[in-house]
């Protein structure tokens, strides 16, 4: 169960170039990685499916009400990414949106849900929509349900 004091000691993204930005996002108590040209990030740490460790990913969020929406696109590839499988096993996620961090339960959204989630965060990150030409696998829309949000770090 990911929980967010995991962030700290989460294992990394295998993409050298996610590792590198969630540990400077973390670094910077997220103030730096936050926000890029109007596309937030948040880190988001699940608990592995197989191995129980805590890993952290940093992802592209818009919200919803109280909740934060995350798409698991894996970029258009044919099979979901790691982190959506860990959290469909263990819905307890941990997540740093910028300054703040908790603990978060996870579900994907329904049905009714995912065509106005995905004509929002296609508004976010336009790059989604083409990656529905590359799969014919429904790209998950997830929400994150925060349980009490933490302070600002630092």
């Amino acid at each position: 169960m990911a929980v967010a004091e995991d962030l700290d000691s989460a294992i990394d993204s295998q993409w050298d170039w996610v590792a590198e930005q969630t540990r400077a996002y973390l670094a910077s108590g997220g103030t730096e990685g936050h926000e890029n040209d109007g596309v937030r990030m948040l880190v988001l740490a699940t608990t592995g499916r197989k191995s129980g460790q805590a890993r952290r990913n940093c992802l592209i969020y818009g919200r919803s009400g109280d909740d934060l929406v995350v798409v698991a696109s894996n970029a258009g590839a044919d099979h979901d990414p790691a982190w959506f499988k860990n959290l469909l096993t263990n819905p307890s996620v941990g997540v740093q949106a910028g300054t703040h961090r908790f603990t978060a339960h996870t579900r994907v959204a329904s049905a009714a849900e995912r065509a106005p989630l995905w004509t929002q965060m296609a508004q976010i990150f336009p790059l989604y929509d083409e990656y529905t030409q590359k799969t014919d696998r429904t790209i998950p829309i997830v929400l994150l349900t925060p349980g009490t949000i933490g302070l600002p770090i630092g």
